[in-house]
């Protein structure tokens, strides 16, 4: 969500129980305007909390012009002093999806990667380094996760240039109260997946400016988003059911629309036999 909105962002989403004490609120809003002005970005988001054993991440994004282009990351434990992460490679979401339990709250903690998958540790013993993980890398991999998983904005928020570029929709008003509550109405803020298996037909239907990404309607399993109106009906609020934690929120109406995450970094595997 949107620093410089994020007390009132943060009340749209405390229904679910997400939060930040005022010290943290505090922090952030100190602190985060200096990370856009040192790193150059457009625009900072803060993405959420991953709560871990002896500490919690803090975790903002900063974004250029381009919307769509690789995120550049950043962690706190404290909310004022920043680090910023190194992008996700294939091979460290991989390794990632294996580890399971909770974060240690030590970004230098390493796990033992010959416990997790003995091929991968092998390779690293043979260019002579360690077969281990850091708990750094666990991070970063989590957050591309939920990110590709559960990362949405509502239709028409942004547009697609004939260039291939992304960027915020001027024109975009909010959704209607009514089409607010449709999943339809909502997508996936990532490489589309779904939508490259349409054919030409299908495709003829779309707008190629604001239908360039895949739709939650389609989202497997059914069932792992919760849709509730909240705050006298005023708010529409999305929670995903498989990365818990996860917490949408759009004003019908208005361009106010966010997500932000506050959880455990763990995915709810069991989602297929709660449903």
């Amino acid at each position: 969500m949107e620093a410089l909105s994020l007390p009132a962002a943060l009340a749209l989403v405390a229904g679910g129980g997400a939060g930040l004490s005022p010290e943290r609120r505090a922090a952030l809003g100190a602190s985060l305007p200096l990370v856009q002005r040192d790193y150059r970005f457009e625009r900072v988001w803060f993405w959420g909390c991953i709560q871990g054993l002896r500490g919690a991440y803090y975790i903002a994004e900063g974004l250029g012009p381009d919307r769509a282009a690789p995120r550049c990351r950043l962690y706190s434990l404290n909310c004022l002093d920043w680090s910023l992460l190194t992008p996700a490679t294939e091979e460290m979401l991989v390794l990632a999806e294996q580890l399971k339990g909770h974060f240690q709250g030590d970004p230098s903690f390493e796990y033992s990667l010959a416990e997790i998958n003995a091929e991968a540790a092998a390779r690293l013993v043979q260019s002579g380094k360690e077969p281990v993980i850091k708990e750094e890398a666990r991070l970063i991999a989590t957050i591309e996760q939920i990110d590709r998983a559960v990362g949405i904005v509502p239709r028409g928020a942004f547009v697609k240039t004939p260039l291939g570029s992304v960027h915020e929709n001027r024109y975009f008003e909010g959704l209607s109260l009514v089409e607010a509550k449709k999943l339809s109405s909502y997508f996936h803020f990532t490489e589309p997946a779904n939508l490259k298996n349409k054919t030409l037909l299908e495709k003829a239907d779309l707008d190629p400016s604001t239908d360039f990404l895949d739709s939650l309607e389609h989202d497997i399993p059914r069932g792992s988003w919760s849709i509730q109106l909240e705050k006298g009906g005023t708010v529409v609020v999305l929670r995903s059911l498989l990365w818990l934690g996860l917490t949408f929120y759009h004003v019908p109406m208005t361009k106010q629309f966010g997500y932000v995450y506050f959880g455990t970094g763990e995915k709810n595997l069991d989602l297929p036999f709660m449903l």
